[in-house]
């Protein structure tokens, strides 16, 4: 079998999580829940999937110093920092051209830095198994989420029929993919769960070298081109400060995966979030009868439903208030309301530059 290779990608913003998240420290940086960081966490349960030398991280250059830190047991040359934001089909485009260049058949896992998974043993099964149905298929293979509610904030994936491969040694269920959906609206998204063969795209793909360039080059053939020159033994200063900015903006969905000739799916078998907001790290925080979320020390009286989150050695008192976000840092405190938490990055704007 091919060798596996990850890419990782860590170069978001995270501004719903501002004050904790500033753009030198985004939410892939942050330990919101132990003293791992998500990408800490990320790196790690690829133990026994995927060699530490065949992890390739792409951050940004103000992320860089954060990220390097944080994962010192990674070749130094595997952290590369992006020159310019140009979306995730040219990010991992990048990604193709490093690996395809060390290794011209391997097996490659695109994976987002920032998704907070507990069981790490399914994880590695799981991925396993998409890996080695990427080895033996001309296909890019996704891993899907179960969908657990109508959400209108992801993409979806529609499944077909259930798809047959010779020489697996996994028995996880692989299904051909028909087509992609782009977020819904609350009621098409209620209707894709009654259907139940839908899933949300987590944004984890696997596939082989030679079957996602062979894509590329079908689909998107100015990336195509930008990886054959990597490969080809390409300088990585050159691409990465002359080439990388001049290519499209563009995401791996539309540039690739909606267009690509065959695509397979495999359900998750573990537990999955991407914390997209202060909302979704309440339900990692201890609560109280009165329905508060919080990490520190409250106090409260007529008060219920807040998230209070502190970064100091506080003691937080609540005073006839619901519904609130409240976190607070060595330099800034955010007071919110919840069915606000979409709109804290608009606010970030608005602060001083140096809170940013």
């Amino acid at each position: 079998m091919p060798e596996n290779y990850a890419l990782i990608l860590a170069g978001g913003s995270g501004t719903r999580f501002w004050p904790l998240s500033r753009n030198a420290t985004p939410k892939q940086l942050l330990n919101l829940f132990d003293d791992q960081t998500l990408i800490e966490q990320t790196v790690n349960r690829l133990e026994g999937l995927v060699p530490v030398e065949n992890i390739i991280v792409l951050t940004n250059v103000e992320q860089e110093p954060a990220v390097r830190k944080a994962l010192p047991q990674l070749p130094a040359a595997n952290i590369v920092a992006e020159p310019a934001k140009r979306d995730t089909a040219p990010a991992i485009a990048l990604g193709i051209g490093i690996i395809a260049a060390r290794d011209p058949e391997a097996v490659m896992m695109v994976l987002p830095a920032d998704h907070l998974v507990q069981d790490a043993t399914s994880f590695r099964s799981l991925l396993g198994a998409a890996a080695e149905v990427a080895a033996l298929e001309e296909a890019l293979v996704t891993v899907g989420i179960k969908p657990t509610w109508p959400c209108p904030s992801y993409g979806y994936i529609e499944r077909g029929d259930g798809a047959s491969i010779a020489g697996r040694k996994s028995d996880d269920p692989v299904f051909e993919v028909n087509c992609f959906r782009e977020k819904p609206d609350t009621a098409q998204a209620e209707e894709f769960l009654r259907q139940g063969n839908f899933t949300w795209n987590a944004g984890m793909f696997i596939w082989s070298i030679p079957t996602v360039t062979k894509e590329l080059g079908a689909h998107c053939p100015e990336l195509a081109a930008f990886i054959q020159r990597l490969r080809d033994g390409g300088s990585l200063e050159t691409a990465l400060h002359k080439e990388f900015p001049e290519l499209p903006k563009i995401s791996i969905d539309y540039a690739l995966m909606e267009k690509a000739s065959r695509v397979l799916n495999l359900e998750a078998t573990f537990d999955w979030d991407d914390i997209g907001s202060w909302l979704s790290v309440a339900g990692y925080l201890d609560t109280d009868a009165s329905d508060n979320h919080t990490n520190c020390a409250v106090s409260q009286i007529d008060s219920s439903g807040n998230i209070v989150y502190s970064r100091q050695p506080s003691h937080i008192a609540l005073l006839g208030v619901k519904d609130l976000i409240i976190v607070q840092t060595g330099d800034a405190i955010l007071v919110a309301d919840k069915n606000c938490a979409d709109s804290i990055k608009k606010l970030v704007d608005l602060v001083p530059p140096g809170l940013h």
